[in-house]
Order: C-alpha cells, then structure tokens, then sequence
C-alpha cells in the first residue's frame, strides 16, 4: 500500500515540475520578448503569441490527463473529450484572431482615433 502512495506522489512531483517547467519558459519568453519571434509574423501573429498559445493549450492538455485522470479511461472518452476541446480552443483562437483584426483594421482605416 505503501508503495502506491509513493508512485503517486513521485507522480504529482512530476506533473508539477514538467508544468513549472513550462510556465517558467512562459514568463522568460514574455519578459524577454526576443526580436527573432516577436518581430516576426505567422499567420496574422507573432511567433511569441503562438507559443504562448501552443505552451498553454499543452498545460491544459496535461493538467486534463494527469489530474483528472484521462490516461486511465477508455480510449473512445479520452478523445471525446480530448478533441472536443482541442477543436474548441482552436476555434476560440481562430474567432479572436478575426475579429481582433477587424477590429483593428476599423480603428486604422478611419475617422475614429484610438481613444482607449
């Protein structure tokens, strides 16, 4: 009995650490802010923006399988729940994206100044 409680524990440790990890490499990048993927564009955004979406979306991905348990379930639940919300956030991103654009291109293309 014992001996489970150590494998979870190790396990926690584990998670926590690879996610530190990552946050850590998170905010280094964003107090950085390094010319070679900020100043360059992909798909109507920087490079630093897309990691950060990338470096987020993989946090939420391993807190979903680690912490709630989805490495132990069947293998149809798992990629219910998994692709369900990959598709959403993607598509989340992809609205955002647009609609910030147009935003913006109102704002520069006419009378009204950026008042805000």
């Amino acid at each position: 009995m014992a001996h489970a409680h150590e494998s979870n524990t190790k396990r926690i440790w584990f998670v926590f650490g690879l996610l530190s990890i990552v946050t850590i490499v998170e905010v280094a990048l964003g107090m950085a802010k390094p010319a070679a993927l900020y100043m360059n564009n992909f798909l109507g955004m920087n490079l630093l923006n897309w990691i950060f979406i990338i470096l987020t979306l993989f946090k939420a991905y391993y807190i979903v399988w680690a912490f709630m348990h989805m490495e132990g379930e069947v293998k149809a639940l798992r990629r219910a729940v998994v692709w369900t919300v990959i598709f959403l956030a993607l598509y989340l991103v992809f609205i955002l994206l647009v609609e910030a654009n147009y935003v913006f291109e109102v704002y520069k293309n006419s009378t009204i100044k950026w008042n805000f």
